[in-house]
């Protein structure tokens, strides 16, 4: 676990310098991972219509809810690794 918590964290520091920007469908999966690693499933209500970026960041985290905290690092180092 030490040595996934690790990876991942390096994960998040490589995602801020990637070579070019993901298109918004990957920004969005690399937030909900994120969000899934660090604070489990989605909480609270979805964000209503005017809250066009917050309702689609929310779809997202809500689209990996009951992912286990490891699986989410695991994935999100992957998908980091594969946008390198």
């Amino acid at each position: 676990m030490a040595d996934l918590k690790a990876r991942f964290e390096q994960a998040v520091a490589e995602s801020k310098s990637l070579p070019e920007k993901p298109d918004n469908a990957t920004l969005l999966k690399i937030y909900a991972l994120y969000k899934q690693a660090t604070g489990g499933d989605v909480d609270g209500k979805r964000p209503g219509f005017s809250d066009m970026v917050g309702r689609a960041k929310w779809d997202a985290w809500n689209e990996v809810k009951g992912t286990a905290s490891e699986q989410a690092m695991q994935d999100y180092v992957d998908l980091i690794e594969s946008l390198k």
